[in-house]
């Protein structure tokens, strides 16, 4: 059974940074997934935040995180990560990782992926 977990969330000033994981378990094929990452604020739909290719040489980017976060992956370790710098109270929201490509469409997309994460908060204040 597939799991993804979260970790490295938390509380942050503005223009601070964060780094937050996502560890793959019970997953054979990770390395040959895609993987995302997503955020939901209160009272917003969930939206696409990062996108990275199986080998991670390809990305795909918010505009309103683009040049502020980082999305990498490590497949010996079956983890992705989110580096989160330059961080704005409007970045508030519960991210979550997802993979594996289950339909045709934007790889932005929360209907494109098959598993996800439990979710883990950050928070940024003013």
């Amino acid at each position: 059974q597939v799991q993804l977990v979260e970790s490295g969330g938390g509380s942050v000033q503005a223009g601070g940074s964060l780094r937050v994981s996502c560890a793959a378990s019970g997953y054979a094929f990770f390395s040959s997934n895609r993987m995302a990452w997503f955020r939901q604020g209160s009272g917003k739909e969930r939206e696409g935040v990062a996108a990275i290719s199986t080998g991670g040489a390809s990305t795909s980017y918010a505009d309103s995180v683009k040049g502020r976060f980082t999305i990498s992956r490590d497949n010996a370790k079956n983890t992705a990560y989110l580096q989160m710098n330059s961080l704005k109270p409007e970045d508030t929201g519960m991210y979550y990782c997802a993979a594996e490509i289950k339909q045709s469409g934007s790889l932005l997309s929360p209907s494109t992926y098959r598993y996800w994460g439990q979710g883990i908060q950050v928070t940024v204040s003013s």
